[in-house]
Order: C-alpha cells, then structure tokens, then sequence
C-alpha cells in the first residue's frame, strides 16, 4: 500500500483531481509596487558590487 494520497491516475495532467480544478482560481499578474521594484533595483547594485570588488580583488 502506498503511502501517497492519489495514484497517478487518478489526477488530472495539471496535477490537480478533475473535479477540484474548477475549484481553483487563475492567476492573475499584478502591477509591481515601487517598494518591490526598490528591492529589485537594490538586490542588483548590490550584486554587481559584490561582483565588482571580487573582480578587482582578483586583478589588483
């Protein structure tokens, strides 16, 4: 006996049992927020810094 929940064929190809994924809402995109795109902004300076001075450590 197994121990998972479903067998392979007993869900759908989208992983889900048929009759849930009606169940299930889409989703949708959002617009990004000025908060998020700072931290994106923030998390790639301080990447290219990081690479930056291991890439003048190296050559200096």
């Amino acid at each position: 006996m197994s121990d998972w929940k479903y067998d392979t064929d007993e869900v759908g190809e989208d992983g889900y049992e048929p009759e849930e994924a009606d169940d299930i809402p889409p989703i949708e995109p959002g617009s990004p927020t000025l908060e998020n795109a700072l931290f994106v902004v923030l998390g790639i300076a301080a990447t290219l810094f990081v690479f930056a001075r291991l890439f003048l450590s190296a050559g200096g």
